[in-house]
């Protein structure tokens, strides 16, 4: 019987990569990701202003829709992508299990994003930061299993 093959998925609003445990047990990034949206400013983002409308009845103007904060649609939008990415992956036979590793309100978005099959894999999440930790540092914050 062949040993499973294990992935870890870490990420955070703008950045993710996959990292494996090769034949010597050190961890490597297999993928990265990062959002084209990271460091742009909300502004820069485009308009977040609902569309104003003027009142029949007198002089007043009201808006039509209630207002959406872009960064938080980027940041949901490139947790989607990682979603989307570890289904992919996962479909091309690379992992067999996964432990999803992302600060507490990234990660409760990622499980909400992730398909029924890839759920059913996760074996463990940790909620932490490691985006920025480079992997030769990774084995201090994640137990070998």
């Amino acid at each position: 019987m062949k040993k499973a093959k294990l992935w870890y998925a870490i990420a955070d609003g703008g950045r993710a990569r996959f990292v494996e445990r090769d034949e010597s047990g050190a961890l490597r990034t297999v993928a990265k990701f990062e959002s084209t949206d990271l460091h742009a400013r909300a502004r820069d983002l485009g308009t977040d202003r609902p569309t104003r409308v003027r009142d029949r009845a007198g002089t007043g103007r009201h808006s039509v829709t209630p207002r959406s904060d872009l960064k938080a649609q980027a940041k949901e939008d490139f947790i989607k992508l990682v979603a989307d990415e570890l289904a992919v992956e996962h479909g091309r036979g690379q992992f067999d299990q996964l432990v999803l590793v992302a600060p507490t309100g990234v990660l409760t978005e990622l499980k909400q994003k992730l398909t029924t099959p890839i759920a059913g894999i996760v074996v463990k999440d940790l909620q932490k930061d490691l985006t920025k930790v480079p992997d030769n540092e990774l084995p201090k914050h994640l137990a070998p299993r």
